[in-house]
């Protein structure tokens, strides 16, 4: 078993050349389809098994393209990392799509749209209150 820091440096490590990979290496046009940005990386205990969450900004459709072009070119993606980084065994790489950036934005639309609703009220409230003094 691998210590916590080493885990940590691992996964940043996997996380900056996965992304370098996405910007200048993978030459599938599947995963050009969609802006794909690498977010966060967990690896194992034991440093055998890594998993890559990508943000796919675009359609469904591109987003399903993408993540199809990206579960093709994962034993290049794992071959890649072998040569790249100094380990003696390559973790084995799966992606998975990260939605929290979109579900983070849904939340703060309905925010800005109650805090929207709401000002009206709050400007009825402090003209009555004037009136009062």
């Amino acid at each position: 078993m691998a210590t916590d820091r080493r885990v940590a440096r691992v996964a940043e490590l996997i996380k900056r050349e996965v992304s370098q990979l996405l910007f200048s290496g993978i030459k599938d046009d599947r995963v050009g389809t969609g802006m794909v940005s690498v977010t966060d990386v967990e690896v194992s205990g034991d440093l055998q098994h890594a998993k890559i969450f990508v943000s796919i900004y675009g359609t469904d459709e591109a987003r399903a393209t993408t993540m199809a072009g990206l579960k093709s070119a994962t034993g290049y993606v794992r071959s890649e990392l072998g040569h790249r980084i100094r380990l003696r065994r390559t973790p084995e790489v799966v992606f998975l799509e990260d939605r929290s950036i979109e579900r983070g934005t849904q939340v703060l639309s309905l925010i800005n749209r109650l805090s929207q609703e709401r000002k009206p009220d709050s400007a009825e409230m402090s003209e009555s209150e004037q009136g009062e003094e």
